[in-house]
């Protein structure tokens, strides 16, 4: 899955374009839960060897809200990644390189926009 689509996937499937909150910058994209603005997914470029991939560019990544019990089973799979740059115990991080498959992204996707709704007390 490509940066495009899955800013695609989000507004079909979750009504929220992407907000860009840090000043002169176009690139890393932040989803915020429509309902309490909570962030549910972040789209970044990084350099790959930040997540020990050693071919000298960039990579677009997708950082989502995740079970710490799921993230020690995804990250073994092709493509997933503890989080760049946010808590490896509640976050997790895919690539957008076509490496993780669309529809664990998808399903992931899911789970961070479930546990970021606001609660009903």
């Amino acid at each position: 899955m490509t940066r495009d689509e899955l800013k695609a996937h989000i507004l079909e499937t979750y009504g929220v374009k992407e907000d860009y909150p840090w000043e002169n910058d176009t690139t890393d994209a932040v989803f915020r839960h429509p309902e309490n603005k909570k962030w549910f997914a972040l789209i970044m470029n990084i350099p790959a060897e930040k997540l020990g991939i050693k071919d000298g560019g960039t990579i677009d990544v997708l950082n989502v809200k995740c079970d710490n019990i799921l993230i020690g089973s995804l990250i073994r799979e092709s493509g997933f990644f503890p989080a760049y740059h946010m808590n490896k115990s509640c976050w997790i991080t895919a690539a957008l390189n076509g490496t993780a498959d669309d529809e664990k992204i998808k399903w992931i996707l899911d789970l961070s926009f479930d546990a970021t709704k606001k609660k009903i007390k």
